[in-house]
C-alpha cells in the first residue's frame, strides 16, 4: 500500500505563487510517473503536470511556463511550483502515483487533495 500525503496549498492573490508538495510513503518498487491533477468546483478534473522517474515532463496549455514540476526521487517526493496564479486556477489540487509494486504490477495511487484558492 502506498500512502500520497499533499500539503501546501492554501489562499493567495492572483499574481501569487505557492509551492505544492506530494510525499510518497509506504512498500513499493518504484515510483514510475508522479503528477498533479485539479478540479475546480463543478468541473471534471483535469492534468495539470506529469513528471518521469528520468525527469520528463508533460503540462497542460493553461498553466505552461507558469508551473514547474519536480521531484525527489530520494524522498519520494514530488512539488509543484505555482507562479503568477490566476483565480481560474482556483482548484483542488491532487497528487498521482503510477507505482511499481514490489510484486511487479503498476498500481496508481491518489492523495486527498490539497485546495488552492486564488482570490483577492
Amino acid at each position: 500500500q502506498v500512502q500520497l500525503v499533499e500539503s501546501g496549498g492554501g489562499l493567495v492573490q492572483p499574481g501569487g505563487s505557492l509551492t505544492l508538495s506530494c510525499a510518497a510513503s509506504g512498500s513499493f518498487f518504484s515510483i514510475v510517473t508522479m503528477g498533479w491533477y485539479r478540479q475546480a468546483p463543478g468541473k471534471q478534473r483535469e492534468l495539470v503536470a506529469t513528471i518521469s522517474i528520468e525527469g520528463t515532463t508533460t503540462y497542460a496549455d493553461s498553466v505552461k511556463g507558469r508551473f514547474t514540476i519536480s521531484r525527489d526521487n530520494a524522498k519520494n517526493t514530488a512539488y509543484l511550483q505555482m507562479n503568477g496564479l490566476k483565480p481560474e486556477d482556483t482548484a483542488v489540487y491532487s497528487c498521482n502515483a503510477n507505482v511499481r509494486t514490489t510484486m511487479g504490477p503498476y498500481i496508481q495511487y491518489w492523495g486527498k487533495g490539497t485546495l488552492v484558492t486564488v482570490s483577492s
